[in-house]
């Protein structure tokens, strides 16, 4: 017993002083807490914390009772959780989600209100399943409707994009939960997405294709970045020094984690060098590769170890890194006081169904075939066609594609909202897509069917001549060559033969609906044929109840369209310059368009002859679009009526009065686009700098007011590598579309 104790007490003076840690105090700075684990961190340790453990997550350090850090697909809803090492599910049952509006609908909001609902709903869910990483908002500008992913973006405006993205990010931080913006930079076609070098002007890089993520990071503060696939500068992006070191670093100052794209990372020493700090999916295949774990032989796992302990490398590297992550993991699965978060809840329910009525965008509705009215003693025949009324968009379309709890179809909510004041009947009209399948998640949808073409047309055709009214809902879906990520459309029409079907439709009932649900653009042959466009996007599990709301008048559509929709492909710039413009000529893709994308490039249309310019070596021909646009940029309609009075410019202020002359309430997207009239170089004949969305009473009137600041006037200077605005005379416009300006005044800089 002696001895023991002896022993005892040599532990206490000798034994346990050497072994005690002093911690710091939870309370102290972030950033000391960060140098404080980096400082008792080993090397091995610090590289294991830069990349991936399994599919979705990363490790922390257990010594230090530092978490990891776990991801979760998006930008939608919360992806269903699946096997450590594999894309298919864990076979959860409790693992399902609200469906929220693809971004092109958020966008089409035109509302930054709707954003951060979106946010922080999403948010809420991310946070209930205990995820670190929402791998979303995507903002990469609308430049070909051909591409595949363009339903998870906002536009091809980057301002509209930069001003949306913002409370989206902020919404989904508050639930303590990272944005990861994506696909940073350049990631505009799905086509050689992994190998394509896309070839752009400083210009047109940094006025179109970056301010939407100048903006996530500078305004939004967000947390995360994801780099995108494609190269630039012949360097990956995943690890691009020009992109992440000189622009996201240094111009921009972004203190957050640069995260690889799932396979993203080519190169050590670039990866290394250039600016990632946490590489994921690459050679994930569980342990096929002959090591203990597949993860040990990611780039920035052993062979960085190796090149530290042969002294090909330094740590520099490497501990900015892990202070990265570290701030990353401090910033969420450390994050004190987190929300709890909420699943499928009746706020989240409400929050899908508003957003989703308040981007659908109304583009036709002659005679005022909208809404439809209903009334006890009046039961009109309501005719659905289209395979679009009742398939599942939830599943599909590449890693967006989600477990919902529920999808209300167009052709339910439609039937529910009628109930006894109508006769509600659905026939095919074609046969599309029948899978319904997508990483193990099964919609339980049988599609199948073996009728041709030329029969479900003929029952389609036979229908509508009984029927009062034809809604079409057709569109896209998000299988692959369509809406889907990892591949782009092939054509411009509408896929299985739904142009011929709404022709025969419009020659069989006067009126006739189409309802477009998709993400992207498409040919409108049959557009002077029918009374009434409705554009409804992928509108997640409340798209039927949106839908019926507009369709019957519940909500009046205030939507407005994020992209400009031209007569045929090759009104689109993109499309102008053979293959070099796009998917590109030996994995070298050239934006010839330059600045003029969008509306930017609609609005030439009319004019004679080509805008010739040079710029940083590269000579530019822009030659005009053939056909007037079928529907412009910040186009919608409303079953109300919009006057607008006269603008007025007080000092740096312009104004303007909003009257909503109609018999109801609707809501109005004011629209402020700024013309150069006289610059050094080419510009935009007008480009947005604006914009509010507000809300009128019959009868009402508001006044809605724009501070003009130098940076709404500026272009970029790729020369001086600098932003500048010139001394001269300025035209600022306003409208509800970029072609529909209702008053125009000028506006002088000295």
């Amino acid at each position: 017993m002696k001895n023991f104790l002896l022993a005892c007490l040599l532990f206490v003076l000798v034994a346990a002083p050497a072994m005690a840690q002093t911690y710091l105090d939870p309370a102290a700075p972030m950033e000391e807490r960060i140098e404080d684990a980096i400082n008792r961190m080993t090397l091995r340790e610090k590289i294991a914390i830069i990349h991936a453990q399994s599919k979705f997550s990363s490790p922390g350090v257990a010594r230090l009772g530092i978490p990891g850090i776990w991801c979760t697909d998006g930008p939608h809803g919360i992806r269903p959780e699946v096997l450590w090492d594999e894309w298919n599910q864990a076979g959860w049952t409790n693992d399902s989600c609200i469906a929220f509006p693809a971004l092109t609908c958020l966008a089409a909001t035109w509302n930054p209100e709707m954003s951060y609902l979106y946010g922080v709903s999403i948010g809420e869910e991310a946070r209930y399943r205990g995820k670190d990483v929402l791998l979303g908002p995507g903002v990469n500008i609308y430049r070909t409707p051909l591409n595949g992913r363009n339903f998870e973006y906002m536009g091809e405006d980057p301002y509209l994009s930069s001003v949306m993205v913002v409370p989206y990010i902020k919404g989904v931080q508050e639930q303590g939960v990272a944005a990861c913006v994506k696909h940073y930079a350049l990631n505009n076609q799905e086509v050689d997405r992994h190998w394509v070098n896309v070839n752009v002007s400083d210009r047109a890089l940094y006025e179109i294709y970056l301010p939407a993520f100048k903006a996530a990071v500078q305004e939004g503060d967000t947390w995360s970045i994801m780099g995108a696939y494609n190269r630039y500068r012949n360097q990956y992006a995943c690890h691009n020094s020009y992109l992440l070191q000189d622009i996201l670093r240094k111009e921009w100052n972004f203190d957050g984690a640069v995260i690889s794209d799932w396979g993203g990372t080519m190169d050590t020493d670039q990866a290394i060098r250039n600016g990632l700090d946490l590489e994921f999916g690459t050679w994930t295949d569980g342990l096929s590769d002959g090591a203990s774990s597949a993860y040990d032989i990611y780039h920035l796992a052993n062979p960085y170890l190796k090149k530290i302990e042969n002294g090909e490398v330094g740590t520099e590297e490497l501990d900015e890194k892990v202070r990265n992550v570290l701030r990353l993991i401090f910033r969420t699965s450390m994050k004190p006081n987190k929300p709890f978060g909420a699943m499928c809840s009746d706020a989240h329910i409400a929050a899908a169904r508003k957003i989703a009525g308040e981007g659908m965008v109304l583009l036709r509705n002659e005679n005022n075939v909208l809404p439809i009215e209903l009334n006890d003693t009046q039961k009109p025949t309501i005719l659905v066609v289209g395979e679009n009324a009742i398939k599942q968009m939830t599943v599909g379309g590449g890693s967006s594609s989600l477990k919902a709890k529920y999808e209300m179809s167009p052709l339910q909510g439609i039937t529910n909202r009628a109930g006894s004041q109508a006769q509600v009947k659905w026939v095919r009209g074609y046969v599309g897509d029948v899978s319904g399948e997508y990483n193990g998640v099964t919609t339980g949808q049988s599609l199948e069917d073996d009728r041709t073409p030329e029969q479900l047309q003929e029952e389609a055709v036979n229908a509508a001549k009984e029927a009062d009214y034809v809604i079409f809902v057709g569109g896209l879906n998000k299988a692959h060559n369509q809406d889907c990520e990892d591949g782009d459309r092939l054509t411009y029409n509408l896929p299985y033969n739904q142009d011929r079907l709404i022709a025969a439709l419009a020659a069989a009932n006067d009126h006739v609906v189409v309802v477009s649900i998709s993400g992207n653009a498409h040919a409108m042959p049959w557009l002077k044929d029918v009374e009434g466009i409705l554009q409804a996007w992928y509108s997640g599990s409340e798209t039927g109840n949106a839908m019926a709301d507009i369709l019957f008048g519940d909500v009046n559509p205030s939507g407005k369209l994020p992209y400009t929709i031209q007569y045929e492909l090759s009104d689109y710039p993109a499309h102008q310059y053979g293959e070099m413009g796009y998917p590109g000529v030996d994995k070298q893709v050239h934006y010839m368009e330059d600045i003029f994308v969008g509306y930017r490039y609609a609005d030439l249309y009319g004019r004679r002859r080509p805008i010739k310019y040079e710029s940083q070596g590269v000579k530019y021909t822009i030659t005009p679009p053939a056909h007037v646009a079928l529907f412009p940029f910040g186009f919608g309609l409303s079953y109300t009526q919009f006057t607008y009075g006269k603008a007025v410019l007080d000092g740096n202020k312009v104004s303007i009065s909003v009257t909503n002359t109609g018999k109801r309430m609707g809501k109005e997207v004011v629209q402020l686009y700024i013309a150069d009239k006289k610059a050094s170089v080419v510009r935009p004949l007008k480009e947005l700098k604006g914009f509010e969305k507000v809300e009128l009473e019959p009868g009402e009137t508001k006044q809605v007011s724009f501070e003009i600041t130098p940076d709404m006037l500026a272009f970029f200077d790729a020369d001086a590598h600098e932003w500048r605005h010139e001394p001269g005379e300025f035209t600022l416009m306003i409208g509800s579309s970029s072609a529909d300006i209702h008053a125009k005044v000028n506006y002088k800089v000295h």
